[in-house]
Formats: C-alpha cells, sequence, structure tokens
C-alpha cells in the first residue's frame, strides 16, 4: 500500500528593497509553520563573501559556501549594509550565480524538512522563477520614500552616521538595477496579490495575507 505524501503549502513572494515582505514571510511561516527562506540575503551572504574575501572569490567558492549555508549565516548583522546591498544587486545580475542560488532556492520550496508544513520563499523572481506553481503568490511594495525611511532605521542601529538621503539613493539605485536587470528582473505577475504596506501596519499586512489564505485554504 503506497503511503500518501502530504501535500505541503507553497507561498511565493515577490518585493522591492525594504517593502516589508521579510517581516510579514516571518508571520506568515510562523503561523502556518512553513519553512522560511529570504532569498535576497543568500544574495548579500555571496556579496558580503566577495568583499571580505577577493581573491578567493570564484564559482568553485561559490558553489562550496552556498552547500555550507547555515540559517544562522543569513541572520547575521553584516548583510545588513548598504554596501553588502548594493553589490548584492550587482552580482544578482550574473547567470553562473543566479543558477548556483536556483537549485538551492528550489529545494528549500519543494523539500522543505519534514517538520513544517511548507514553505514561504521571498524574493525578486520567487512568483515567477523559484516556484510558479505556488499555492499562494504575493507582490509586497510600498512608497519609495517610506522603504527608504524603514532601511534608514535599520541601518540606524549598526550605523550612526548613516544619512537618510544615502539611503534614498541606495534604494533608487537598487530599484532600477532589480526591474530592469535582463535575468530574473523583479515584476509582479498577473496571479499575484498585491499589498501595498506604505499606510498600513504590520499586523493589518498580516491579517490582510491571513484572510486570502485561509478562504482558499477552508476550500
Amino acid at each position: 500500500m503506497k503511503v500518501k505524501k502530504k501535500k505541503i503549502i507553497k507561498i511565493a513572494i515577490d518585493s522591492p528593497a525594504a517593502a516589508g515582505a521579510g517581516t510579514l514571510a516571518k508571520k506568515i511561516s510562523a503561523h502556518y509553520n512553513l519553512y522560511y527562506l529570504d532569498t535576497g540575503k543568500i544574495y548579500r551572504l555571496i556579496a558580503y563573501l566577495k568583499i571580505k574575501f577577493p581573491k578567493k572569490f570564484n564559482d568553485k567558492f561559490i558553489r562550496k559556501s552556498i552547500q555550507q549555508l547555515k540559517r544562522n549565516d543569513l541572520n547575521s548583522k553584516k548583510l545588513i549594509s548598504d554596501k553588502v546591498g548594493t553589490e548584492a544587486s550587482i552580482i544578482s545580475k550574473k547567470k553562473n550565480i543566479r543558477k548556483m542560488v536556483y537549485s538551492f532556492q528550489r529545494n528549500c520550496a519543494y523539500k522543505p524538512p519534514r517538520n513544517f508544513n511548507g514553505s514561504c520563499l521571498d524574493g525578486r523572481d520567487i512568483t515567477y522563477k523559484i516556484i510558479p506553481d505556488a499555492d499562494f503568490k504575493f507582490f509586497i511594495t510600498a512608497s519609495l520614500k517610506t522603504r527608504a525611511f524603514r532601511r534608514y532605521k535599520e541601518l540606524k542601529e549598526i550605523n550612526k552616521k548613516i544619512k537618510y538621503s544615502e539611503v534614498l539613493k541606495s534604494i533608487k539605485i537598487r530599484d532600477k538595477s532589480d526591474y530592469n536587470r535582463k535575468v530574473s528582473p523583479l515584476k509582479k505577475t498577473k496571479d499575484s496579490v498585491l499589498i501595498n504596506t506604505t499606510k498600513l501596519s504590520k499586523s493589518s499586512c498580516f491579517l490582510k495575507i491571513k484572510k486570502i489564505i485561509d478562504r482558499k485554504l477552508k476550500n
């Protein structure tokens, strides 16, 4: 007798920088017991390694780093810096790097640890590239100034001298890069639900998404 495999829930979230997608994805994952992966942090980690180990940085080094990837690595405060974020946006355009990261992301999405009910990934190309058949797709956004201010407050904790104008400029550059790159650009798919977080609190955003998910899960 064949044992029927448990159907896992797959949630895909795309968003521009500092739109609040990471915070929402974490809350969603915790509530529904889903394996969470912030895919943008993977590129930030690779960017950090490129800055720290420029002489060692090659495909073999990157592949080994991804294979040894641990959740703690992605939670490091070293990855938050503006310099790392800008570099991450540059290297994420490279086909060879995206190809290596792609297989890791797909594995996390489709084969999460058994103790989870599914997976929740957020990034720039999750809805159409990584999990095109996701059960739920969301595009999280917010106004440019709102996103810049949120990132400014985050960076202020590790760099007291950071200026809002610098962060605003950096976010503008990253938006241009993310939306216009030839390889896996940031875009909203037709089947993604748009959530604008500009005037919404974290709890309001979460409840809005939860309502959408619960409605479909009950059917």
